[in-house]
């Protein structure tokens, strides 16, 4: 079956009357409660040019992309503009519990947030990287939730842009702060994406890839974890403080090492065993890397 074409959406205005609510307090942002949407349509596929936060629970049929939403427990997801969200047969569940907040990048044009929201992976994570919460910390998030629903609803005055944006900055640090906790308190799973890069890595750096299609990319390494690339980043630099371009130098110059310690192969053709076309770039990335050019380090083994 063919992939439905997402229905665009691109105002606050637009996502309120799909959903069959009432227009929405303020023009670039919306904050609605998903009880409310028992009676909404059902929703095949949306690409919203919006910023997207959500708590959800007992939700099932959501996809982010290709993967699904399991809300059995609550978590929070993020979308920025231009990403998909899918709905799959059946539309929206009577149990369907939560809120969705929608920002317009309009909202926050000329503020130190506009610039700074860019800075949050979260905003690229993948459905299966949601951030999962304590009861301690939902209620802090709801609280905030709160405040921004309060300040929503009343009268717009000049001072309501600044008190939303300030509350917002507030709950996009929390949410910084969560999802580096759950890097380290989810032990397991991320563990088993630890030990699946460095066999991935391995098995490259010892096949055939290198001569034919040079070094991994960070997209391809994600790929082949099942994980987005931005999660990738955020779990390396938080549990080896290396992002996952040093890590592939760091798996890349240990096969050099071993090349220019077991065979008699020459550096230009070790070089090319590797995956570079050029000889001078692997010479100054194993100088950058070792402080030794690869004859220097040949001859210091030797």
């Amino acid at each position: 079956m063919a992939t439905p074409k997402p229905y665009r959406i691109e105002s606050i205005t637009q996502i309120h009357r799909l959903m069959g609510l009432p227009k929405p307090h303020h023009p670039l942002i919306g904050l609605i409660d998903l009880k409310s949407l028992k009676a909404a349509p059902e929703i095949k596929a949306v690409m919203l040019d919006l910023y997207v936060v959500a708590m959800k629970r007992g939700c099932d049929k959501l996809l982010y992309g290709q993967q699904k939403y399991d809300f059995d427990e609550g978590l929070m997801a993020f979308m920025a503009p231009g990403q998909i969200l899918r709905g799959e047969e059946g539309g929206v569940p009577h149990q369907l519990d939560g809120w969705m907040l929608f920002i317009h990048p309009d909202f926050l044009w000329n503020t130190p947030l506009s610039r700074k929201i860019k800075q949050y992976d979260y905003f690229g994570y993948s459905a299966h990287e949601a951030l999962f919460l304590s009861d301690k910390e939902e209620t802090l998030i709801k609280g905030i939730i709160d405040t921004i629903q309060q300040e929503y609803n009343s009268t717009i005055d000049k001072f309501s842009q600044d008190v939303i944006i300030a509350h917002l900055e507030v709950l996009f640090t929390y949410a910084q702060r969560f999802y580096e906790r759950q890097f380290i308190t989810r032990k397991i799973t991320n563990s088993k994406h630890l030990e699946r890069l460095d066999d991935i890595l391995t098995d490259y750096l010892n096949g055939e890839n290198l001569i034919a299609k040079g070094l991994p990319t960070v997209q391809q390494i994600a790929e082949m974890l099942h994980i987005s690339s931005k999660y990738l980043s955020s779990l390396l630099k938080q549990l080896t403080g290396q992002t996952t371009q040093q890590l592939i130098h760091e798996k890349l110059i240990a096969k050099a090492k071993e090349r220019l310690t077991t065979t008699e192969l020459s550096v230009s053709e070790i070089a090319y065993e590797l995956g570079f076309e050029h000889s001078q770039s692997f010479n100054k990335l194993f100088k950058a890397k070792t402080n030794q050019s690869p004859l220097e380090f040949r001859a210091s083994f030797n």
